[in-house]
């Protein structure tokens, strides 16, 4: 099979799919890889070291989209993109599928076999090509670090002759992958960390990390199957947003990372909790690119709102390329690996797999995710 990975188009994306590393043991299998020309740039990878693994190198972007028998990439292709793959190809990508409908069609329409990486099953199995934690980790790490370039204050506590610096205080909202990611590193920075997630069945996992687990009794909560917590009720909302108001405006960082998947996230700080901060404070919204956990957060921009500063860049990982790449790369690799026959030395999607059966949308001309075939009729 004849392997075509694509150059991201995304404004200032620097992550790349595959790393030279995974394509060498791609080819060992028995793949034919061919890339387009630069296509590792952003993270130190050069286009010689991609041919010293055995991919092939060309220009021709049309040319990679049409020719390869499986489409490797970190974000969705457009429709005009999707028109210049072949019948029958697999395009392994993050979709949206939530939301891009007309995309999911497309594939369809042109019987692309289209997988989709925010689907991957949250199971021990699983774990190693589960690209949304393993991206989730580096941001938290990342979200972490950029709170601390714009606090006009050090984590830890520091004794001096000049006198004694109490240490800052960093809350954490919501303690998934990303969010213990920020508790650790916080940690490791020495600031005070207080962490909350509506699932109390992670307050051990705070402790564990040295955080300390702001308890705020919201009645029956819990997660799906796939570890995510459930939506709360308009009255538990109340309750979360009250009993973490005052733990707010004792921070110096807030983290927020609540984002419930395939909806609106939950806004968990109000614009009434930002004016009670202290000035100088740092709020950091890792879901302002779908929608914000922090009233006043810009998409993509950081803002000063009532002297507290408001990051919502979004896309963290990206700050650190070159290791999301290889963490990506990674996982991409285990999901072809998954599929991989080795006689026949191509990847065949078996519906009877458990992992596939969770992150295929698209095959043989049909939507063939139930959740998704649902949502678009």
């Amino acid at each position: 099979m004849l392997i075509g990975i694509p150059k991201e188009l995304a404004s200032g994306e620097n992550r790349v799919a595959i790393i030279p590393t995974d394509a060498k043991k791609l080819i060992r299998a028995g793949a034919t890889i061919q890339i387009e020309a630069g296509l590792g740039l952003g993270s130190g990878f050069s286009d010689a070291e991609y041919t010293d693994a055995g991919a092939t190198v060309i220009a021709d972007r049309n040319a990679v989209l049409a020719n390869a028998d499986i489409i490797l990439r970190i974000s969705k292709p457009t429709l005009d993109e999707i028109g210049q793959m072949k019948s029958g190809c697999i395009h392994i990508s993050y979709l949206d599928p939530f939301n891009e409908h007309s995309l999911i069609k497309a594939f369809r329409d042109r019987g692309v076999s289209a997988i989709s990486m925010e689907m991957i099953p949250r199971s021990t199995r699983s774990q190693k090509m589960d690209a949304l934690s393993s991206q989730a980790s580096l941001a938290g790490y990342v979200m972490v670090l950029l709170a601390t370039t714009r606090l006009p204050r050090i984590l830890p506590m520091m004794m001096t002759p000049a006198g004694t610096l109490k240490p800052s205080t960093a809350f954490i909202i919501g303690a998934g992958v990303a969010g213990l990611q920020a508790i650790a590193t916080a940690k490791r920075l020495g600031a005070k960390v207080v962490a909350f997630d509506t699932r109390s069945v992670v307050a051990e996992q705070v402790r564990s990390l040295g955080g300390k687990f702001l308890d705020i009794d919201l009645g029956e909560t819990g997660q799906t199957k796939d570890g995510y917590a459930l939506a709360l009720t308009e009255e538990q909302m109340k309750l979360q947003l009250e009993g973490q108001k005052k733990q707010i405006a004792e921070s110096d960082i807030v983290i927020t990372t609540a984002q419930l998947f395939g909806r609106k996230p939950p806004v968990l700080v109000t614009s009434d909790m930002i004016k009670g901060m202290k000035p100088g404070s740092v709020i950091v919204d890792m879901a302002a690119e779908s929608g914000g956990n922090v009233e006043g957060s810009v998409a993509g921009k950081t803002v000063v709102v009532d002297g507290v500063t408001i990051i919502g860049d979004g896309n963290w990982s990206n700050f650190v390329s070159r290791d999301a790449s290889q963490m990506y790369s990674s996982n991409l690799f285990n999901l072809v690996d998954e599929g991989w026959n080795g006689d026949d030395k191509k990847m065949v999607i078996d519906m009877e797999n458990d992992i596939l059966q969770g992150c295929v949308i698209t095959h043989g001309g049909e939507i063939v995710n139930e959740t998704i075939k649902n949502l678009i009729n």
